[in-house]
């Protein structure tokens, strides 16, 4: 269900409101791009920052915009497990087609907790669960052991491993072997998690390179390995750039660059500083993304 390049798309932003119109035109954009899946609210799309009830109509939107066509992977995780059941319940009534969480950050939970946070949602919400991994930003890595727990619990079909450690992606895979799919939570890791037996990504460069993104990963399943390493490589100062600051400051700023959304962020995200702006702009002038 969960396969290819899905879009960790972003919340534009207009006068301190969602402006609907631009998030609408955006996931047109990528379904026209051929992504394989919308993922609203993320990391990249601010759910950090957005009130229950606006994250509830970015889910809304979304899966009425999309309209069957892709699926939708709501993000619905916390770090606190009601709360995590209540946007999960939330998402499934809204016709997402599954829930992508976030192992719980700052409380950092032991990796019994961890098993039980996800076992309790997926005893309280019948619906295609996805873990997400990435203790760069939660302080606590979710083991393989553990993933190969949760792999036993039949609606945890997927997870997001954004370690960048292929030893870690190997050793998932190898541990859970068909009962999990594993989606690279790193653009720079697409083909190689691809090669160890991962299926996709959740991106945040398909933001701005939608059709590079899914097209490596086409090429990828194609058997044409030429051409998905030589959209890996083109691909690799652009994904370089998405992370000049904090993500996703400079992934908006290049969307916005684009005109596809203003350049508008809620504290405690600010605008790119004057020198990472730049170097950002030479990037895209480089990929081809700005003239």
């Amino acid at each position: 269900m969960f396969e290819g390049s899905f879009v960790a798309i972003i919340t534009p932003f207009r006068d301190g409101q969602v402006d609907e119109a631009a998030f609408r035109n955006l996931i047109e954009r990528q379904i026209g791009s051929g992504t394989h899946g919308i993922v609203p609210c993320g990391t990249t799309g601010e759910a950090a920052t957005l009130s229950h009830a606006e994250h509830e109509r970015v889910v809304l939107i979304a899966v009425e915009q999309v309209n069957k066509r892709v699926p939708v992977l709501a993000g619905t995780g916390s770090n606190s497990t009601d709360e995590a059941i209540s946007l999960t319940k939330h998402a499934k009534r809204s016709g997402a087609d599954g829930a992508l969480l976030i192992t719980p950050y700052y409380n950092k939970p032991t990796q019994e907790g961890l098993y039980r946070h996800f076992a309790a949602i997926a005893k309280a919400v019948d619906f295609p669960l996805v873990p997400y991994n990435v203790p760069g930003r939660t302080s606590v890595n979710m083991l393989p052991s553990t993933v190969a727990r949760l792999a036993e619990i039949e609606t945890i079909v997927a997870l997001k491993e954004a370690t960048a450690s292929l030893t870690q992606i190997s050793d998932i895979i190898a541990q859970c072997e068909d009962r999990l799919t594993v989606l690279s939570g790193d653009d720079f890791t697409i083909l190689p998690t691809l090669a160890v037996g991962g299926k996709g990504v959740i991106s945040v460069t398909a933001n701005v390179a939608p059709q590079d993104i899914a097209g490596m990963i086409n090429a990828f399943n194609a058997g044409d390995l030429a051409r998905a390493r030589e959209l890996h490589y083109k691909a690799l100062p652009l994904n370089e750039a998405m992370f000049l600051e904090t993500n996703p400051i400079p992934v908006k700023t290049a969307a916005a660059l684009m005109g596809l959304c203003r350049e508008e962020f809620r504290l405690p995200l600010c605008p790119m500083s004057p020198p990472n702006r730049e170097r950002l702009q030479m990037v895209m002038k480089q990929y081809g993304l700005l003239s």
